[in-house]
């Protein structure tokens, strides 16, 4: 098990979280199994990008990002160099940190 912290968020998180996760999980499924209640208008198929996190800590415990995530990280809003899809980045061996951003591309809504 490892631990996910959550960094404050103010509609989403808005203490921040943290708790323990397996190795091998998601970090969307984690996220919403402690009802952290994270977009994925695509049903975590990473064919959109509303689940886009800026991951703080930890990255390289994470999968390396494939070509249709970065692919679809072109679409997310305020993508920066520690950017994943949280449908996308499976939890490794060592504790993460995350950032939810405060807003998303959502084009089915919009």
């Amino acid at each position: 098990m490892i631990t996910l912290t959550v960094l404050p968020h103010p509609q989403l998180c808005p203490e921040g979280a943290r708790f323990e996760v397996s190795s091998g999980t998601t970090l969307c499924d984690a996220l919403l199994a402690q009802h952290i209640e994270i977009e994925h208008a695509c049903e975590k198929v990473a064919a959109c990008s509303t689940c886009h996190v800026y991951v703080r800590a930890g990255a390289s415990s994470l999968n390396e990002p494939d070509e249709e995530e970065e692919d679809q990280l072109d679409d997310a809003w305020g993508v920066q160099p520690a950017s994943r899809l949280a449908c996308c980045a499976r939890l490794g061996d060592a504790d993460v940190t995350v950032e939810l951003p405060l807003h998303t591309r959502n084009l089915a809504r919009e």
